[in-house]
Protein backbone atom coordinates (compact mmCIF):
# COMPACT_ATOMS: atom_id res chain seq x y z
CA UNK A 1 0.00 0.00 0.00
CA UNK A 2 0.88 3.66 -0.29
CA UNK A 3 2.24 5.52 2.62
CA UNK A 4 1.18 8.87 2.86
CA UNK A 5 1.38 11.02 5.84
CA UNK A 6 -1.41 11.19 7.84
CA UNK A 7 -2.89 13.00 11.07
CA UNK A 8 -4.21 9.90 12.53
CA UNK A 9 -2.10 10.52 15.70
CA UNK A 10 -2.98 13.92 16.22
CA UNK A 11 -4.95 14.09 19.06
CA UNK A 12 -3.12 10.54 20.55
CA UNK A 13 -2.28 11.29 24.31
CA UNK A 14 0.80 9.64 24.37
CA UNK A 15 1.93 11.38 20.96
CA UNK A 16 1.26 14.76 22.87
CA UNK A 17 2.75 13.88 25.30
CA UNK A 18 5.76 12.76 23.54
CA UNK A 19 5.93 15.79 21.28
CA UNK A 20 6.07 18.21 24.73
CA UNK A 21 8.92 16.09 25.46
CA UNK A 22 10.88 16.78 22.83
CA UNK A 23 10.16 20.43 23.13
CA UNK A 24 10.59 20.97 27.42
CA UNK A 25 13.02 18.80 27.62
CA UNK A 26 15.20 17.69 24.82
CA UNK A 27 14.90 21.33 23.15
CA UNK A 28 15.20 20.02 19.73
CA UNK A 29 14.28 22.59 16.86
CA UNK A 30 11.21 23.03 15.67
CA UNK A 31 11.75 21.35 12.02
CA UNK A 32 12.64 18.32 13.83
CA UNK A 33 9.70 18.37 16.17
CA UNK A 34 7.39 18.43 12.78
CA UNK A 35 9.13 16.36 10.99
CA UNK A 36 8.97 13.43 13.71
CA UNK A 37 5.11 14.02 14.04
CA UNK A 38 4.62 13.12 10.32
CA UNK A 39 6.95 10.29 10.88
CA UNK A 40 5.13 8.99 14.22
CA UNK A 41 1.41 10.00 12.26
CA UNK A 42 2.26 8.02 9.26
CA UNK A 43 3.53 4.83 11.50
CA UNK A 44 0.32 5.53 12.96
CA UNK A 45 -1.51 5.37 9.97
CA UNK A 46 0.28 2.36 8.02
CA UNK A 47 -0.88 0.16 11.50
CA UNK A 48 -4.35 1.19 12.16
CA UNK A 49 -5.29 3.31 8.99
CA UNK A 50 -6.18 6.64 8.68
CA UNK A 51 -9.67 7.06 10.73
CA UNK A 52 -8.35 5.27 13.73
CA UNK A 53 -9.64 6.78 16.69
CA UNK A 54 -7.41 7.72 19.66
CA UNK A 55 -5.87 6.49 22.23
CA UNK A 56 -4.24 4.08 19.97
CA UNK A 57 -2.75 0.74 21.07
CA UNK A 58 1.17 1.23 20.62
CA UNK A 59 1.94 -1.43 23.48
CA UNK A 60 0.49 -3.78 20.44
CA UNK A 61 3.16 -3.26 17.99
CA UNK A 62 5.44 -6.25 17.58
CA UNK A 63 8.99 -6.67 16.00
CA UNK A 64 7.10 -7.94 12.34
CA UNK A 65 4.87 -5.02 12.80
CA UNK A 66 8.02 -2.62 12.71
CA UNK A 67 9.56 -4.32 9.98
CA UNK A 68 6.69 -4.57 8.04
CA UNK A 69 6.89 -0.98 8.33
CA UNK A 70 10.13 -0.12 6.80
CA UNK A 71 9.34 -2.81 3.95
CA UNK A 72 6.35 -0.58 3.31
CA UNK A 73 8.53 2.22 2.90
CA UNK A 74 11.04 1.07 0.40
CA UNK A 75 8.34 -0.55 -1.65
CA UNK A 76 6.97 2.82 -1.67
CA UNK A 77 10.06 4.29 -2.67
CA UNK A 78 11.32 6.08 -0.07
CA UNK A 79 15.54 7.22 -0.20
CA UNK A 80 17.50 5.75 1.84
CA UNK A 81 17.79 8.75 4.16
CA UNK A 82 14.19 9.11 4.53
CA UNK A 83 13.94 5.18 5.99
CA UNK A 84 16.73 6.04 8.26
CA UNK A 85 15.45 9.10 9.69
CA UNK A 86 11.63 7.27 9.64
CA UNK A 87 13.26 4.45 11.89
CA UNK A 88 14.93 7.09 14.37
CA UNK A 89 11.93 8.76 14.90
CA UNK A 90 9.84 5.45 16.09
CA UNK A 91 12.62 3.92 17.85
CA UNK A 92 13.12 7.73 19.98
CA UNK A 93 9.14 7.29 20.23
CA UNK A 94 9.37 3.95 21.65
CA UNK A 95 11.64 4.47 23.66
CA UNK A 96 9.90 7.60 25.32
CA UNK A 97 6.51 5.00 25.48
CA UNK A 98 9.25 2.81 27.48
CA UNK A 99 10.19 6.20 29.87
CA UNK A 100 6.62 6.39 30.24
CA UNK A 101 6.11 2.82 31.30
CA UNK A 102 3.34 2.47 28.44
CA UNK A 103 5.20 -0.27 26.20
CA UNK A 104 7.48 -2.88 27.79
CA UNK A 105 9.71 -3.81 23.96
CA UNK A 106 10.89 -1.52 21.84
CA UNK A 107 10.32 -2.94 18.26
CA UNK A 108 12.12 -0.62 16.69
CA UNK A 109 15.58 -1.16 18.93
CA UNK A 110 17.19 -3.89 16.86
CA UNK A 111 16.28 -2.76 13.43
CA UNK A 112 19.00 -1.18 10.97
CA UNK A 113 18.24 1.24 8.02
CA UNK A 114 19.26 0.69 4.29
CA UNK A 115 22.89 1.34 4.49
CA UNK A 116 23.26 5.62 3.60
CA UNK A 117 25.13 6.11 0.16
CA UNK A 118 27.91 8.31 0.17
CA UNK A 119 27.03 10.96 -2.36
CA UNK A 120 29.93 13.52 -2.48
CA UNK A 121 28.53 17.35 -2.12
CA UNK A 122 28.39 19.06 -5.33
CA UNK A 123 30.73 22.30 -5.67
CA UNK A 124 31.01 25.13 -7.03
CA UNK A 125 34.60 26.13 -8.75
CA UNK A 126 36.25 29.11 -7.65
CA UNK A 127 35.89 30.93 -10.93
CA UNK A 128 32.11 29.87 -10.65
CA UNK A 129 31.78 31.37 -7.14
CA UNK A 130 33.12 34.80 -8.76
CA UNK A 131 30.89 34.80 -11.29
CA UNK A 132 28.28 34.48 -8.76
CA UNK A 133 29.35 36.72 -6.07
CA UNK A 134 29.58 39.36 -9.05
CA UNK A 135 25.92 39.74 -10.28
CA UNK A 136 24.60 41.64 -7.74
CA UNK A 137 26.61 44.55 -8.44
CA UNK A 138 26.19 44.14 -11.78
CA UNK A 139 22.84 44.11 -12.06
CA UNK A 140 22.85 47.33 -10.39
CA UNK A 141 25.32 48.58 -12.79
CA UNK A 142 22.91 47.46 -15.30
CA UNK A 143 19.95 49.33 -13.48
CA UNK A 144 17.90 45.92 -12.94
CA UNK A 145 18.68 46.05 -9.20
CA UNK A 146 18.39 48.97 -6.81
CA UNK A 147 21.35 50.08 -4.87
CA UNK A 148 19.97 48.21 -1.37
CA UNK A 149 19.20 44.49 -2.52
CA UNK A 150 22.50 45.16 -4.50
CA UNK A 151 24.42 45.38 -1.40
CA UNK A 152 22.40 43.13 0.70
CA UNK A 153 22.76 40.24 -2.02
CA UNK A 154 26.32 41.17 -2.33
CA UNK A 155 26.63 40.87 1.21
CA UNK A 156 24.59 38.01 2.24
CA UNK A 157 26.70 35.62 -0.27
CA UNK A 158 29.93 37.11 -0.10
CA UNK A 159 29.16 36.28 4.35
CA UNK A 160 28.06 32.85 3.25
CA UNK A 161 30.75 32.08 0.97
CA UNK A 162 33.53 33.62 3.36
CA UNK A 163 32.75 31.64 6.27
CA UNK A 164 31.17 28.53 5.20
CA UNK A 165 27.70 29.26 7.36
CA UNK A 166 24.46 27.58 7.23
CA UNK A 167 21.92 29.55 5.99
CA UNK A 168 20.04 29.76 9.36
CA UNK A 169 23.52 30.67 10.79
CA UNK A 170 23.47 33.69 8.75
CA UNK A 171 19.67 35.08 8.98
CA UNK A 172 20.19 35.16 13.07
CA UNK A 173 23.21 37.31 12.30
CA UNK A 174 23.19 40.58 14.34
CA UNK A 175 25.38 43.67 13.57
CA UNK A 176 26.26 43.24 17.12
CA UNK A 177 27.89 39.88 16.03
CA UNK A 178 30.30 40.92 13.53
CA UNK A 179 33.65 42.61 14.24
CA UNK A 180 34.32 44.50 11.24
CA UNK A 181 37.80 45.75 12.03
CA UNK A 182 39.29 42.15 13.06
CA UNK A 183 37.22 40.56 10.51
CA UNK A 184 35.78 37.85 12.35
CA UNK A 185 32.02 37.14 13.34
CA UNK A 186 30.66 35.28 16.38
CA UNK A 187 27.48 32.99 15.05
CA UNK A 188 25.61 30.51 16.63
CA UNK A 189 25.11 26.74 14.83
CA UNK A 190 23.36 23.35 16.12
CA UNK A 191 22.79 23.21 19.52
CA UNK A 192 22.78 26.44 20.06
CA UNK A 193 27.03 26.83 19.99
CA UNK A 194 28.67 29.73 19.33
CA UNK A 195 31.72 29.53 17.09
CA UNK A 196 34.50 32.36 15.13
CA UNK A 197 33.98 32.35 11.80
CA UNK A 198 36.53 34.26 9.83
CA UNK A 199 35.52 37.25 7.25
CA UNK A 200 37.73 37.94 4.58
CA UNK A 201 38.27 41.12 2.87
CA UNK A 202 35.85 41.21 0.22
CA UNK A 203 33.07 39.77 3.21
CA UNK A 204 34.38 43.17 5.07
CA UNK A 205 33.89 45.23 2.40
CA UNK A 206 30.54 44.26 1.65
CA UNK A 207 29.42 44.19 5.10
CA UNK A 208 30.45 47.47 5.66
CA UNK A 209 28.38 49.20 2.71
CA UNK A 210 25.46 47.12 3.26
CA UNK A 211 25.89 48.63 7.22
CA UNK A 212 26.70 52.03 6.04
CA UNK A 213 23.15 51.70 3.25
CA UNK A 214 21.11 50.62 5.84
CA UNK A 215 22.22 53.83 8.44
CA UNK A 216 21.47 56.29 5.50
CA UNK A 217 18.29 54.79 5.59
CA UNK A 218 17.28 53.54 8.88
CA UNK A 219 19.75 53.99 11.58
CA UNK A 220 17.80 52.29 14.12
CA UNK A 221 17.98 49.10 12.04
CA UNK A 222 22.15 49.72 11.52
CA UNK A 223 22.27 49.34 15.43
CA UNK A 224 24.05 46.49 17.17
CA UNK A 225 21.10 44.73 18.48
CA UNK A 226 19.72 44.42 14.83
CA UNK A 227 19.87 41.63 12.06
CA UNK A 228 22.36 42.13 9.48
CA UNK A 229 20.18 40.87 6.53
CA UNK A 230 17.01 41.93 5.66
CA UNK A 231 14.20 41.99 2.96
CA UNK A 232 13.81 44.90 0.58
CA UNK A 233 11.22 46.48 3.36
CA UNK A 234 13.60 45.48 5.83
CA UNK A 235 12.10 43.11 7.57
CA UNK A 236 13.51 39.32 8.74
CA UNK A 237 14.15 37.25 5.24
CA UNK A 238 13.88 33.72 5.22
CA UNK A 239 15.80 30.74 3.95
CA UNK A 240 13.14 30.65 1.41
CA UNK A 241 13.88 34.09 0.40
CA UNK A 242 17.75 33.65 0.26
CA UNK A 243 16.81 30.42 -2.03
CA UNK A 244 15.32 32.59 -4.08
CA UNK A 245 18.04 35.39 -4.10
CA UNK A 246 20.64 32.93 -5.03
CA UNK A 247 18.76 31.25 -8.12
CA UNK A 248 18.23 34.74 -9.66
CA UNK A 249 21.91 34.95 -9.77
CA UNK A 250 22.99 31.54 -10.60
CA UNK A 251 20.90 31.68 -13.79
CA UNK A 252 22.45 35.26 -15.15
CA UNK A 253 25.65 33.51 -14.78
CA UNK A 254 24.71 30.73 -16.12
CA UNK A 255 25.13 28.06 -13.33
CA UNK A 256 22.71 25.45 -12.44
CA UNK A 257 19.52 27.07 -11.08
CA UNK A 258 19.36 23.76 -8.71
CA UNK A 259 22.30 25.23 -6.66
CA UNK A 260 20.74 26.14 -3.04
CA UNK A 261 23.21 28.45 -0.98
CA UNK A 262 24.25 25.38 0.82
CA UNK A 263 26.64 24.63 -2.11
CA UNK A 264 28.52 27.72 -1.07
CA UNK A 265 29.38 25.72 2.37
CA UNK A 266 30.16 23.11 0.24
CA UNK A 267 32.61 25.09 -1.67
CA UNK A 268 34.21 26.92 0.60
CA UNK A 269 34.81 23.46 2.49
CA UNK A 270 36.45 22.14 -0.62
CA UNK A 271 38.48 25.36 -2.02
CA UNK A 272 39.47 25.32 1.70
CA UNK A 273 41.16 22.07 1.63
CA UNK A 274 42.07 22.17 -2.12
CA UNK A 275 44.44 25.45 -1.17
CA UNK A 276 46.13 23.06 1.57
CA UNK A 277 44.16 24.23 5.17
CA UNK A 278 44.12 21.87 7.72
CA UNK A 279 41.51 19.24 8.73
CA UNK A 280 40.80 20.13 12.19
CA UNK A 281 40.78 23.94 11.11
CA UNK A 282 38.51 23.55 8.64
CA UNK A 283 36.18 21.24 11.10
CA UNK A 284 36.33 24.28 13.50
CA UNK A 285 35.05 26.34 11.01
CA UNK A 286 32.22 24.62 9.81
CA UNK A 287 30.93 23.20 13.54
CA UNK A 288 30.78 20.18 12.52
CA UNK A 289 31.05 17.94 16.09
CA UNK A 290 32.60 15.01 14.20
CA UNK A 291 35.77 14.98 11.75
CA UNK A 292 34.28 12.48 9.90
CA UNK A 293 31.93 14.84 8.80
CA UNK A 294 33.94 17.36 7.48
CA UNK A 295 36.34 14.47 6.02
CA UNK A 296 33.27 14.01 2.64
CA UNK A 297 35.08 17.40 1.85
CA UNK A 298 39.08 15.60 1.28
CA UNK A 299 37.17 13.22 -1.20
CA UNK A 300 35.81 16.03 -3.32
CA UNK A 301 39.05 17.65 -3.15
CA UNK A 302 40.80 13.67 -4.41
CA UNK A 303 38.11 13.51 -7.03
CA UNK A 304 39.23 17.14 -8.35
CA UNK A 305 43.05 15.69 -8.64
CA UNK A 306 41.70 12.44 -9.66
CA UNK A 307 40.09 14.57 -12.76
CA UNK A 308 43.18 16.47 -13.22
CA UNK A 309 45.34 13.95 -13.60
CA UNK A 310 43.32 12.33 -16.16
CA UNK A 311 43.05 15.36 -17.82
CA UNK A 312 47.24 15.36 -18.28
CA UNK A 313 49.13 12.69 -16.83
CA UNK A 314 50.28 10.55 -20.25
CA UNK A 315 49.85 6.91 -18.85
CA UNK A 316 46.72 8.19 -16.62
Amino acid sequence: MALTLDEAARDDPLVAKFVSHLFAERNVSQNTIVGYSGDIAQLAAFLWGAKAPPPLDWASVKDRNAREFLAALSKDGATATTIRRKLAAARTFFRFLQRERAVVDNPFSLLKGPRKAKLLPRTLSVADVERFLARPRKDFEDGTLGEYPAKRDEALFEFLYSTGCRIGEAIALKWGDADLARGSAIVTGKGSKDRLVVLGAPAVAAMKALRDAISARRPELASDGADAFLSDRFGRISARFVERRMKRYLSEADLPADLSPHKLRHSFATHLLDAGADLRSVQEMLGHASLSTTQIYTHVSVERLKDEYAKAHPRA
